[in-house]
């Protein structure tokens, strides 16, 4: 069994020197994919024996496209691969989490990825901090997706043909659709598995990653939408209602009837609090949670028409980045 590791990354600093050094029982070999970086993380890449490779970028960059050139490096390295570990230059993996993954994939051969806890390194740095690991503790078992942090079977992700390099966000769910139309299962472990340092630290940063969460609701819409499972249909539409349709329907009704608009924007807070009540988390994250998942239509329906208008006029859209 040889599980390899496949890192992306761009001027990471003492983040990344902590995650190479969180690989040091890694079986197999490691791949770290550079983005441009100028904080000197290809030297240290290259300092501590980890394989290079080097983004053109003179090309559109993706987290996609970056992802697929590691796991090529990393097959021509080592011939009889089997799981691939990706994992992001601002993370750290639990020890122990390789072995148990793969283990794990041995036994269930229909099991295309498995995913753990993925973790936020500093939760009580900010808000935003502790939204992130909220966001991140998903249900133990049978999932319909992953995120970037998780293991793969080689011949499955070869079999879908890898991440589609052109979508700038939300790339490893689509990846996950494209799996279980194949007959493959994404299976959330109930093991730790990495430490996220996301350092979301300001309102701006928070926006600007929910924006992008918009961008790739409407992209798996118009990838996957008409599918049986209707991917990202339902949500779609709820971010469409709260975050455009009903502030509309507010400020057309104010011009007449001025009262019965106020009324309509008490649907938020009620909003807030049914969220809160069918949630499973703390008090304290109950509350902060379910806010934020309401405000957070705004800055997602910004990003489902960046989407929409940049596939219409088919302008090419950059990273939408919060870093």
């Amino acid at each position: 069994m040889i599980t390899g590791v496949v890192v992306i990354g761009r001027n990471e600093g003492e983040r990344l020197k902590k995650c190479f050094e969180s690989l040091g029982n890694a079986d197999g070999a490691i791949v770290y994919v550079d983005s441009g970086s100028t904080d000197g993380s290809r030297e240290l890449a290259i300092t501590m024996g980890i394989n290079l490779v080097s983004l053109d970028m003179s090309l559109p960059f993706t987290a996609a496209r970056a992802r697929n050139a590691g796991f090529t490096r990393l097959c021509d390295l080592a011939s009889d691969l089997r799981y691939v570990q990706f994992l992001d230059g601002d993370c750290e993996l639990v020890d122990g989490w390789l072995e148990s993954a793969a283990r794990f994939l041995d036994a269930r051969e229909n099991i295309a990825v498995a995913c753990g806890r993925l973790r936020e390194k500093f939760p009580n740095q900010s808000i935003y901090n502790t939204l992130c690991d909220i966001e991140w503790n998903t249900p133990v078992g049978d999932a319909k997706a992953c995120g970037g942090i998780a293991m793969m079977r080689v011949r499955a992700f070869e079999h879908a043909q890898g991440f589609k390099e052109d979508l700038i966000a939300g790339e490893e769910p689509e990846l996950c659709v494209r799996l279980r139309a194949a007959g493959w299962k994404i299976w959330r472990l109930d093991s730790e598995m990495a430490l996220h340092d996301a350092a979301i630290t300001h309102f701006g940063q928070w926006w600007n990653r929910t924006v992008r969460g918009g961008f790739a609701i409407a992209q798996g819409v118009y990838l996957h939408g008409t599918s049986p499972e209707k991917y990202k249909v339902l949500e779609s539409y709820s971010v469409w209602f709260w975050g455009l349709a009903l502030p509309s329907l507010t400020v057309l009704i104010s011009l007449f009837a001025t009262p019965i608009a106020l009324l309509l924007l008490l649907a938020y807070p009620s909003q807030v609090i049914r969220l809160t009540i069918i949630s499973n988390n703390s008090l304290k994250n109950k509350w902060l949670r379910s806010t934020f998942l309401v405000i957070g239509k705004f800055p997602e329906v910004q990003g489902q028409v960046k989407f929409w208008w940049s596939h219409i006029s088919r302008r090419k859209q950059h990273l939408i980045e919060y870093k």
